[in-house]
C-alpha cells in the first residue's frame, strides 16, 4: 500500500528526478516494452516516483504481459523497473494518483469502482487491480524473472512475487510496512510461501527491510548479484531457460504454482483479503481515511523511527 524513499523502510513519496528517456524504438509511458529474440522486457518506468504503482501503469503492465503471452516468438518475460528502484509500492501520493478514476476491468467480474462509496469502491478496485490483476499475471504460462534493484516494497512485493524467478541487485531491499497503517499486509498475500512463516511475522510486525542478501537465505530470491550486473545476470538466465521447449516449461510452471494452490496459497490469500478489508474499514470509521492517517509525511517518519539492524 505504500511508495517508499531510498532511506527509509516505509516511506511513500515522489523525488524531483526527472524522469528517465524511454528505450530505444519504444514510445515513453509507464511501461516499456520491447522484445530481444525469446525474450520480452517490460520495463516500469515512473522512475521520478520510483516506480509507484497508480492505474494507470497497472493496467499498462497488464496489458504488457498479455502482449508477451499472445506473441509466438516470446518463450520467457523479464521485469523490471528503470531508475533506482524496482518499485516503491502503490501510489499514495504522488500527483498522478488515479485510484478515484474508472479503468476498463480485465481481472474479474466486480464492477466498476469510482462511482461506488466506502468499502464497496475499495473491494470492488483492489479485487482487480490488486489481487486479481496478480492473480492473472501469476497464471501467465511462461516464465517470467523479476529483476530487482533498490527498493521492492509492499506493492512491489507484489510485482516481485508473481514472477517465477527473482534476481536481486546487492543493494536491492524488500519491505511490507503497512502493518503501520493498522493492515495485516499487502493485497497479495503470498508471505507465509515466500519465506518461512516466523520470518513472514518477523518481515510484518517489525515492518523493517529485508536486504537482498537475507532474501536469498529465506528462499525468496534465487540469485544475488553486483547492481552493475544486474541487467546482464538478468538477460541471461532468462536466454538459458528460453533454450527449453515452451510447452514444457508452460506445464511445468503450472505444475509448481498448482503444488502452492494445493498448499493452501490460493484460499489464504481470499482469507487474508477478507482482513485487508477489514483493516480498511476499521481506519475509515476510527482515523481520517482508509489508510490509518498514513500518509507520505507519516510513513516517512515512521520509517526513519525504524532500527536499523545489521544483516536484515
Amino acid at each position: 500500500m505504500t511508495a517508499e524513499t531510498p532511506d527509509t523502510s516505509g516511506t511513500p513519496a515522489a523525488s524531483d528526478a526527472p524522469d528517465a528517456p524511454a528505450a530505444s524504438g519504444t514510445a515513453a509511458g509507464p511501461v516499456l516494452y520491447e522484445r530481444r529474440g525469446p525474450v520480452a522486457y517490460v520495463t516500469l518506468n515512473r522512475p521520478r516516483y520510483r516506480n509507484a504503482q497508480n492505474s494507470a501503469m497497472t493496467y499498462a503492465l497488464d496489458a504488457a504481459l498479455y502482449r508477451a503471452a499472445a506473441d509466438d516468438e516470446v518463450k520467457v518475460i523479464v521485469l523490471a523497473g528503470s531508475g533506482d528502484h524496482f518499485c516503491a509500492g502503490h501510489d499514495i501520493g504522488t500527483p498522478e494518483r488515479d485510484a478515484h478514476l474508472p479503468f476498463e476491468r480485465r481481472a474479474g467480474l466486480w464492477w466498476d469502482h469510482s462511482d461506488k462509496a466506502g468499502a464497496e469502491s475499495r473491494f470492488a478496485r483492489e479485487s482487480e487491480v490488486y489481487l486479481g490483476m496478480c492473480r492473472r499475471w501469476r497464471e501467465l504460462p511462461k516464465p517470467v524473472v523479476a529483476s530487482v534493484q533498490g527498493a521492492c516494497v509492499a506493492g512491489g512485493l507484489m510485482l516481485a512475487w508473481v514472477c517465477d524467478l527473482i534476481v536481486a541487485s546487492d543493494d536491492a531491499f524488500f519491505a511490507d510496512p503497512v502493518v503501520r497503517m493498522g493492515i495485516p499486509g499487502v493485497e497479495y498475500f503470498a508471505h507465509p510461501w515466500v519465506m518461512p512463516p516466523r520470518v513472514a511475522k518477523e518481515f510484518l510486525f517489525t515492518g523493517e527491510r529485508m536486504s537482498a542478501r537475507r532474501a536469498y537465505q529465506v528462499g525468496m530470491v534465487n540469485r544475488v548479484v553486483e547492481r552493475a550486473e544486474l541487467a546482464d545476470r538478468t538477460s541471461e538466465l532468462a536466454e538459458r531457460i528460453a533454450g527449453m521447449p515452451r510447452f514444457g516449461l508452460a506445464l511445468a510452471k503450472r505444475a509448481v504454482n498448482q503444488a502452492e494452490d494445493l498448499q493452501g496459497l490460493h484460499t489464504g490469500m481470499d482469507s487474508v483479503f477478507g482482513l485487508h478489508h477489514l483493516a480498511h474499514a476499521h481506519n475509515a470509521e476510527t482515523a481520517k481515511d482508509a489508510l490509518g492517517g498514513m500518509d507520505v509525511a507519516a510513513m516517512k517518519q515512521a520509517g526513519q523511527g525504524s532500527p536499523k539492524r545489521p544483516g536484515n
